[in-house]
């Protein structure tokens, strides 16, 4: 689990340049390459774009590190439901 985090915070900050928050462009960046065997429509920039207005929770224009852990959150939400549906829905 701590091995978990640290990715998850490395990721974060080294996808921001060693800023608070990431720029569309990183944001971009980091959704293509992290997130394309989890998530449909990594390959759209508009679909990102999209993604990124619906976590900017402060209108800011940029992603911060709790905006990012929402994604995350999402991503693990998602994927545990995945993983704990029966065979016969998951079909």
């Amino acid at each position: 689990m701590e091995s978990a985090i640290k990715t998850i915070v490395t990721t974060f900050l080294k996808s921001a340049g060693g800023k608070d928050n990431l720029s569309p462009k990183a944001f971009q960046k980091l959704v293509q390459k992290q997130f394309s065997g989890v998530m449909e429509d990594t390959d759209s920039s508009a679909a990102i774009m999209e993604m990124q207005k619906g976590l900017d929770e402060n209108s800011d224009g940029k992603v911060s590190f709790q905006e990012y852990l929402t994604l995350i959150g999402y991503v693990a939400n998602t994927m545990s439901q995945k993983h704990c549906e029966p065979k016969e829905a998951a079909s």
